[in-house]
């Protein structure tokens, strides 16, 4: 452990009933340096950051900052030590002003009432020293995602912190709002502030950070710099082996179309307009993969595209059959797809059912798994071994419940279901959200056979490395609209980064 150290976690364990989070963890963070840590989904990230942000007590070990032995019993005493945290789902709420979102908690009150021309003559101050350019007096329902994470950074700075954590930010933005993310960190860096910064992006990590802490099963297990790590050592040093981080595919050979969509429009939960005229074909034989920031209507075109929301306009015809506005089993019988959800928790499996019965779900009904109406359970075991042995889903037993399985074997569960059947069509939204980079291997891997073997594939993801790797053609979302299309193999990062942000004229600049 550094002497000079402005954070150190000595020894840090935290046991949960039947879980081990952390054992015996060592960190430590310099003054005005970055350290980001990696590790797999369940390595004991977010419990590490919860404890040195006060929201979990350790079993056993000790916090210092800035040399002094400390007892933090809530958030309060961190900010209080000067410790302020980015989450990566924004703790805002959206119909006050950055004014009042940066106040909130810590009000600053002049003759009795708020006094916002004080506080918004500090963010302005702030905004000024570290290039954040935010509107103090603009509402945060109103701003873009890269803009509402700059009041994050405020809200922080505000409180005065010389520590920050940041937790996965940059799995909202544009490739732009990164590279200007990663500008503000490094002026926060020249000015002494420290940051921890968590993120499962191999490249992120080279690019911008002084030291690299990894985890694996709450323990660290190495410690690095950009200058000598590499990504493939990276992560086989958070799965324990070697991964392959390049997809391994060959020409595309589309077919005739199987996914047409022409003229859909569609209204949101709320009752506005979220889907604009979308007009999108995907072939057999090929991947189309859709772009864009989370909440431009990836969400809600997936949703129609499986009967899961009526469309108002337009026409879905998947296999030459017009199947506009049929409920979800009549889309997946008539139309034979699979879908994997972006959320599996709430639309991919029932936490409590075992994995034999998760791997059934939409098939339960069917011989040989039902004889009319009684339920064949000897089929539905002997069915779920056999999806167990081909996807490597790691279960104790294929009656052990889903819920207990870690992220990346849940995924694993519910792309075994999906693909084990006959299908023309494959729609897999986020298909690796949040899962460790063995798992995304091998769901790529999945993919990429089913379009080899003449499967429709519409793949929507925020990742855009995931997007760049798998597509055979983009398509990019803005607004409920798609705003342009582009050959995967001519895509590139800017000029995809720009289209996601509103930006057209990207196609006929051919930017590169």
């Amino acid at each position: 452990m550094s002497e000079s150290a402005v954070l150190e976690a000595r020894q840090i364990s935290k046991y949960f009933p039947g879980v081990v989070a952390n054992e015996d963890v060592n960190l430590s963070l310099n003054p005005g340096e970055i350290l980001a840590l990696l590790g797999e989904n369940g390595a004991g990230k977010s419990t590490l950051m919860n404890i040195i942000y006060g929201l979990y007590q350790p079993s056993s070990g000790e916090i210092r900052v800035k040399g002094r032995s400390v007892k933090m019993h809530s958030p309060r005493d961190a900010i209080d030590l000067g410790i302020g945290m980015v989450h990566q789902h924004f703790q805002l709420v959206p119909v006050m002003t950055v004014v009042e979102n940066v106040m909130l908690g810590s009000e600053s009150v002049r003759q009795g009432l708020l006094d916002r021309e004080k506080v918004s003559k500090r963010i302005q101050q702030l905004s000024q020293d570290y290039q954040l350019e935010v509107d103090p007096n603009a509402l945060v329902e109103d701003l873009p995602v890269g803009i509402r994470q700059r009041v994050e950074i405020i809200k922080a700075l505000y409180r005065e912190a010389d520590i920050l954590i940041l937790d996965e930010p940059t799995a909202v933005l544009t490739p732009q709002e990164i590279e200007g993310l990663f500008s503000v960190m490094d002026l926060l860096r020249k000015q002494g502030k420290s940051i921890i910064f968590i993120t499962h992006k191999l490249k992120e990590v080279l690019r911008i950070a002084d030291r690299i802490s990894v985890l694996r099963r709450g323990k660290v297990v190495g410690e690095a710099t950009p200058s000598e790590a590499t990504e493939p050592g990276l992560a086989a040093m958070m799965v324990g082996r070697e991964v392959m981080l390049q997809v391994d595919k060959q020409e595309a050979q589309p077919g005739k179309p199987v996914l047409q969509v022409k003229g859909l429009e569609a209204r949101d939960d709320l009752g506005e307009i979220c889907l604009r005229n979308v007009e999108l074909e995907v072939h057999s034989g090929e991947i189309v993969g859709v772009a864009g920031v989370q909440g431009n209507g990836q969400t809600e075109l997936v949703e129609v595209l499986t009967g899961l929301r009526e469309l108002d306009q337009g026409t879905l015809q998947i296999g030459g059959q017009d199947l506009t506005n049929k409920n979800p089993r009549e889309i997946t019988d008539q139309g034979r797809i699979c879908h994997v959800p972006e959320d599996r928790h709430a639309f991919g499996m029932v936490a409590g059912y075992s994995v034999a019965n998760n791997l059934v779900l939409n098939s339960y009904y069917k011989p040989p798994f039902a004889n009319g109406v009684t339920v064949q359970q000897e089929a539905i075991e002997q069915h779920a071994k056999a999806l167990v042995e081909k996807f490597d889903v790691r279960t104790p037993s294929v009656h052990t419940s889903g819920g207990s399985l870690s992220g990346g074997n849940q995924q694993k569960m519910v792309i075994a279901r999906e693909l084990s059947r006959p299908i023309q069509l494959l729609i897999a939204a986020q298909p690796t959200r949040g899962i460790d980079v063995g798992s995304i291997e091998f769901i790529h891997q999945q993919i990429v056979a089913k379009r080899d073997e003449g499967v429709a594939v519409l793949l929507v993801s925020s990742e855009l490395d995931e997007i760049l790797a798998l597509s055979d053609r983009i398509v990019v979302m803005y607004r409920g609209s798609i705003i342009g299309e582009v050959d995967g193999k001519d895509a590139t990062r800017q000029q995809l980064g720009l289209l996601m942000a509103g930006v057209k004229s990207t196609l006929s600049e051919g930017l590169d």
